[in-house]
């Protein structure tokens, strides 16, 4: 182990003893010393070992301020030092969002803050965050916040499956198309035709209820969105509007269809002017 190394080994030592002797103020007072010294010296490996292993300590001791006071400083010092996203750093985030307990008032600041950090390329940040960030929600019972991270995190499989148990635990047996109608509209509305492929063949292949795997389905609505994911692959905009006016009566059962497909004209086929998909 080299120098620099043993002398943060040590460090650690310190901090964790200090921790489980109960000694939480005295820790966090040692953490944020060294959190200033190390970012002076821009010591920005040691630094990131340091904070990652501080917030997971502190709020494994239920000091939910303290512990997600460090996580956020971690968060800064990945900013500050030009961290790319990786799945190691965000698998580590996604860890510590799920140990700040949902009361806590700094978890949005802390969530906002690492989908900042993840963005890169990805302008609404990085699918695999989302989708870990989903996954915490889900098991929180926050289905709607999961829903949400779910449409970003390009896993249509894993989205289709969460889907099905919803369906199968809260919704009613008419609404089996209605559930994937949804998410497969509003995944075409963030231009993701492969998640949406993704969700479709999932959710139709794997659902319990459903006695058809292949078209076509019992439910008019499933035949709709088969067909829907065909035109777009034609980049065929009269068929699109055939098919659209085709299925009117199945598409009026829910009043938000009409917005997610006139965004959908315009994103795929240059029609009309975009809806709204939130």
């Amino acid at each position: 182990m080299a120098r620099g190394e043993r002398g943060v080994a040590r460090v650690l030592e310190k901090l964790e003893a200090a921790v489980n002797a109960g000694q939480y103020y005295e820790a966090l007072q040692m953490y944020r010393t060294l959190y200033f010294r190390y970012l002076n010296q821009k010591k920005y490996g040691d630094l990131l070992q340091l904070l990652q292993s501080g917030a997971n300590i502190l709020l494994e001791c239920d000091q939910q301020g303290s512990g997600t006071g460090l996580a956020i400083l971690l968060l800064d010092v990945l900013i500050k030092s030009h961290t790319q996203p990786c799945e190691e750093w965000i698998e580590k985030i996604a860890q510590l969002f799920s140990k700040i307990k949902p009361n806590v008032v700094e978890r949005e600041t802390f969530l906002i803050t690492a989908l900042k950090w993840s963005m890169d390329k990805n302008t609404r940040g990085h699918p695999l965050l989302h989708k870990r960030i989903a996954e915490v929600y889900w098991q929180e019972k926050k289905l709607t916040s999961a829903y949400r991270h779910f449409l970003h995190s390009n896993d249509g499989v894993a989205f289709a499956t969460k889907l099905i148990e919803l369906h199968t635990t809260k919704g009613n047996k008419s609404e089996i198309a209605m559930f994937i109608a949804q998410a497969m509209l509003q995944i075409l509305c963030l231009k993701n035709k492969e998640m949406a492929h993704e969700a479709f063949k999932e959710y139709t292949r794997s659902h319990p209820n459903l006695n058809e795997r292949v078209p076509p389905f019992q439910y008019p609505l499933l035949n709709f969105l088969y067909l829907l994911l065909k035109v777009i692959d034609q980049k065929n905009a009269m068929k699109f509007l055939m098919l659209r006016k085709s299925y009117d009566k199945f598409l009026k059962r829910d009043p938000h269809y009409s917005g997610y497909l006139d965004t959908i004209a315009h994103v795929w086929f240059g029609i009309s002017a975009p809806g709204n998909c939130s």
